[in-house]
């Protein structure tokens, strides 16, 4: 289900033409693909990108995505605490941010010039893709549990630049 939130605005759009409308207009790309097989919690990454390369293959070449992994974070992860402290924190990147969400959520969130914070709820089958360039920090909640396939032109251009802003420390009660 589509989750689109404007907390400042007390907003919630819900509909998926609604919330991908919404995104482009901020040059967010966001779609979702139907699940051609559910993958096992514990399917290695080899496993996770075959399963998914009709999809994968074409979108990366139209999008001159060069390399693709994948990343399973759990709550029983040694480095969560760290994971996590570093996704919350606001940042940007020199090249987009794209995700394939395979199972489990996570909340990303924006902050656009001109434009009011919000998050976006994804959940399997949802495809984002954040644009170089912009701010927003990832919400893993509680107890997280969120597999995703990462794509890349170049995975160095995937390092956080923070903004030290500390503006996603007013959104905390929107939490996931």
């Amino acid at each position: 289900m589509s989750r689109l939130h404007l907390p400042d605005l007390n907003q919630t759009i819900t509909q998926y033409g609604e919330v991908q409308q919404f995104l482009q207009g901020k040059g967010i790309h966001y779609e979702r693909w139907v699940l051609p097989v559910a993958v096992a919690p514990q399917a290695d990454e080899r496993t996770v990108l075959s399963a998914y390369g009709d999809f994968l293959t074409p979108y990366m070449k139209k999008n001159k995505y060069q390399t693709a992994d994948v990343i399973c974070i759990r709550e029983d992860m040694p480095q969560l605490p760290e994971l996590k402290n570093k996704f919350l924190q606001e940042h940007t990147h020199s090249e987009d941010e794209v995700r394939f969400f395979v199972s489990g959520k996570g909340l990303f969130w924006f902050h656009i010039p001109d434009a009011p914070i919000f998050s976006v709820l994804c959940e399997a089958g949802d495809l984002l893709s954040v644009p170089a360039g912009i701010r927003h920090w990832f919400d893993m909640g509680e107890k997280p549990y969120v597999k995703v396939i990462r794509m890349f032109i170049d995975p160095q251009g995937w390092i956080a630049q923070y903004t030290n802003s500390q503006v996603e420390t007013r959104y905390t009660e929107f939490s996931l």
